[in-house]
């Protein structure tokens, strides 16, 4: 048992050793940033903390635990963590506080460069603003460095790229979806010629890369296969529609995140129409979230059973 005169010493150590910097070496800028754009249209919901509804701190709080790094549930209690630091210095990741009611600290929001922060406005969800702006620019507080993050990416084996801020016992790498497409089409993976610069003969994935860019399912960007990256709905439903060949049925679904001429509108109408995805309960599909496995297992069965 600790002893009870240890118990105030430990108590402060515990405090100043939460007020410090965290070292997110780990995580990258860009990771950060796609964290935060990812929840882009959720509605604000006061004490929101999940992609039901959000609040501000909520918001930012979300984002941090996305990334392995605890951070205090409200605006003011966030203020009190982390490392001051100036207007202009500012980096990718830092959190910006904000006087919206009159009393000190009562809004945040993470800076993501170009002057540019996110946040969950009371009015329009989780969106992006300017630090330029007027209302914003008279409200500005200050800014705390909870966590540095780098500009570089995370290597692993066999010259992959793995996305350290993705929970993968969560959401689906693309190296995960390639396995689990090749095995459902059964197709031949025995060549790992690979033709992607990032995956060589001995990867886990050269076998299954091959053979989904032999057939059009995969075709990577600017040469890469990116297997330990995760993959978005927009991208999901290409790939879908590409392995299963499905055709447009006779139903046009809208959704209000995705517009006419825009490069996954028809892939999306595809799965729609058939019934392989119903989209989100705010009536948008969400194209820019990433799949989960459990939606990843969802939307295969439905298009295998098409």
């Amino acid at each position: 048992m600790m002893k009870k005169w240890l118990l105030p010493v430990f108590a402060s150590f515990m405090i100043f050793a939460g007020a410090g910097t965290h070292n997110a070496e780990a995580a990258t800028q860009t990771q950060l940033t796609t964290t935060a754009y990812k929840y882009i249209g959720i509605p604000y919901v006061y004490g929101g903390t999940t992609t039901k509804g959000l609040d501000c701190s909520g918001y930012t709080q979300l984002v941090f635990k996305q990334l392995g790094i605890s951070i205090n549930r409200t605006s003011s209690a966030q203020y009190n963590q982390g490392t001051a630091v100036s207007k202009s210095n500012l980096q990718i990741g830092d959190l910006v506080f904000f006087n919206t009611s009159g009393n000190g600290v009562s809004h945040v929001g993470i800076y993501v460069g170009n002057n540019k922060f996110a946040h969950a406005g009371t009015s329009t969800g989780v969106t992006t603003a300017s630090l330029g702006t007027s209302y914003w620019a008279q409200r500005y507080v200050g800014a705390k460095r909870i966590a540095t993050f780098t500009n570089g990416t995370t290597q692993v084996a066999a010259g992959e790229v793995k996305n350290a801020a993705i929970d993968f016992k969560i959401y689906a790498s693309r190296g995960e979806v390639a396995t689990r497409l090749a095995k459902v089409l059964g197709v031949d993976t025995s060549n790992t010629n690979s033709p992607f610069s990032d995956i060589n003969s001995s990867s886990t994935y050269a076998g299954v890369a091959t053979a989904m860019y032999k057939l059009g399912i995969f075709t990577g960007t600017n040469g890469k296969f990116n297997a330990g990256s995760p993959l978005t709905r927009s991208q999901m439903a290409k790939v879908l529609v590409e392995a299963f060949d499905l055709k447009m049925a006779n139903k046009v679904v809208s959704f209000g995140d995705v517009k006419p001429g825009s490069w996954d509108y028809n892939y999306i109408q595809i799965l729609a129409s058939n019934g392989i995805t119903i989209g989100k309960p705010n009536g948008t599909y969400g194209g820019t979230d990433y799949v989960t496995l459990t939606q990843l297992n969802t939307f295969i069965e439905r298009a295998k059973n098409m």
